[in-house]
C-alpha cells in the first residue's frame, strides 16, 4: 500500500517553535538585544580603528568580500584585513585605492573619529512652542529638543503636548515614522487604527505612526502627555 506523502511531509516537518508562556498566561518576549548600558570599544578613539571600521562598513554596504576589494585595489588580503581590524595605520595612497574601489572621498573614512556626538538640554518651560495641525484644536506643542543630521540616521521629536478646556477633538492624524506617547495629566480615549484606548496618567502607547491616529474623546482636562515621533532621517522634512 502506498504510504500518505502528505503524512509523511508533515512527520518529517519540524514544528514551529512555540511562544514562551508564563505562570499568569501571558507571553514571555525575547529579550532586546541591545545593551543600552554597554560602552563602546575606547580603542575606537584610535585613528586607525576608526579608520577601519568605516572600510568594513562601505564595503558591506556594497555587498563585496575582502577579497573583491584586494582584487579591485591590487592590495594583499593580509593588508586589507589588518586595516579593518585598525592594526595597521594605512598610507595616503592606499586610502586613494579604496575611496577609488569603495566610491567614497578619502575624508569619509575619518567620519567616526572626528564626528561630535550632540545633545541637547532644555530648561523646564523653556521648550520651544510650535505650530502643527492640531494646534487648530486648541493643542500646544512644545518642542523639547532636536538634533537634525546625526549618526543614527534616525530623527527624535520628543514634544509635550497641552490640552486646555479650549481645546476640541480634532482630525486624526497619519505620517510616517514611531511615535510613543506617556500620559501625564488628564484622561483621554486614543485612537489608533480601528483601535481605541483609554488613556490615564502614567498610561503609555508605542504604535506604527503611519495608520489614522489622535484623541477620540476628552475625558479630562486639562490634559499633558508625551509624544515622542521618530522617522527615518532620510525623509526629514
Amino acid at each position: 500500500m502506498a504510504k500518505d506523502s502528505s503524512k509523511a511531509g508533515l512527520a518529517g516537518a519540524k514544528p514551529k517553535p512555540q511562544p514562551k508562556v508564563s505562570a499568569d498566561g501571558k507571553t514571555i518576549r525575547a529579550p532586546l538585544t541591545q545593551n543600552p548600558h554597554a560602552i563602546r570599544d575606547t580603542r575606537e578613539k584610535v585613528l586607525e580603528v576608526a579608520i577601519g571600521r568605516e572600510v568594513r562598513a562601505f564595503r558591506k554596504k556594497l555587498g563585496i568580500t575582502v577579497a573583491d576589494l584586494a582584487v579591485a585595489t591590487d592590495i594583499s588580503l593580509g593588508m586589507l584585513s589588518k586595516i579593518e581590524n585598525g592594526i595597521t595605520s594605512p598610507s595616503l595612497t592606499t586610502l586613494q585605492a579604496l575611496s577609488r574601489a569603495l566610491g567614497v572621498p578619502v575624508t569619509a573614512f575619518f567620519r567616526r573619529f572626528e564626528e561630535e556626538r550632540s545633545a541637547v538640554f532644555v530648561k523646564a518651560g523653556e521648550g520651544l512652542d510650535v505650530e502643527r495641525r492640531g494646534t487648530r484644536a486648541g493643542h500646544q506643542y512644545n518642542l523639547l529638543g532636536h538634533i537634525g543630521s546625526n549618526t543614527s540616521g534616525v530623527v527624535v521629536e520628543p514634544y509635550l503636548i497641552t490640552l486646555t478646556e479650549d481645546s476640541d477633538v480634532f482630525p486624526t492624524f497619519q505620517h510616517e515614522g514611531m511615535e510613543f506617547l506617556y500620559m501625564l495629566e488628564g484622561e483621554v480615549v486614543y485612537r489608533h487604527g480601528s483601535n481605541l484606548y483609554p488613556m490615564k496618567p502614567g498610561d503609555s502607547l508605542f504604535f506604527d505612526a503611519d495608520a489614522p491616529h489622535g484623541p477620540e474623546q476628552l475625558t479630562k482636562l486639562p490634559m499633558r502627555y508625551l509624544s515622542i515621533i521618530c522617522y527615518p532621517q532620510n525623509s526629514a522634512g
